[in-house]
């Protein structure tokens, strides 16, 4: 049943409790204005729902899932419009938090300020064009662990020097 080609996911956040945006990742076009809007404006619901509460809800024709993990929240946005499966999206958030945190060793929100673009590999690992294309950590942390071993091994002196 595959009607149209917009992206599944519209758009990855992973903020902190003080409303920062730590990591934003967005699978259509989005005007930079509009982004900080719809952001501002996602994080101040997700802050005021109690724990009580589901975690989705709908906004501007977006549905929108989240999940608390110690200090950050991380927020995915899908077509409203879809039937996409909300515990499917949070499954896939648990993934990405138990995959950081592989990598990471108890990953924690420091972690992924001071390695931006190693966070961004892993969810474009996981998540291509808006579609969940991978969550098998192995498979996931294959291509960054071989990188971290190449550079690791030009720090020490053994790689190449000339390209």
């Amino acid at each position: 049943k595959y009607q149209n080609h917009s992206a599944m996911i519209k758009f990855v956040l992973m903020v902190n409790k003080m409303g920062q945006t730590r990591i934003s990742s967005y699978y259509e076009w989005i005007d930079i204005h509009e982004r900080v809007a719809l952001e501002a404006e996602v994080v101040r619901r997700c802050f005021s729902r109690s724990e009580l509460q589901c975690s989705f809800f709908e906004f501007r024709g977006y549905k929108i899932i989240y999940r608390r993990y110690a200090s950050l929240f991380f927020i995915v946005g899908v077509d409203s419009a879809d039937e996409e499966n909300e515990l499917g999206i949070l499954e896939f958030i648990h993934s990405l938090v138990e995959t950081l945190d592989k990598y990471f060793k108890s990953v924690c929100e420091l972690d992924i300020m001071f390695n931006l673009e190693k966070t961004h590999f892993i969810l474009d690992e996981m998540v291509m064009n808006g579609y969940i294309c991978e969550t098998n950590k192995e498979n996931i942390l294959k291509p960054i662990q071989l990188i971290d071993k190449v550079s690791t091994n030009e720090e020490l002196g053994f790689g190449s020097k000339s390209l």
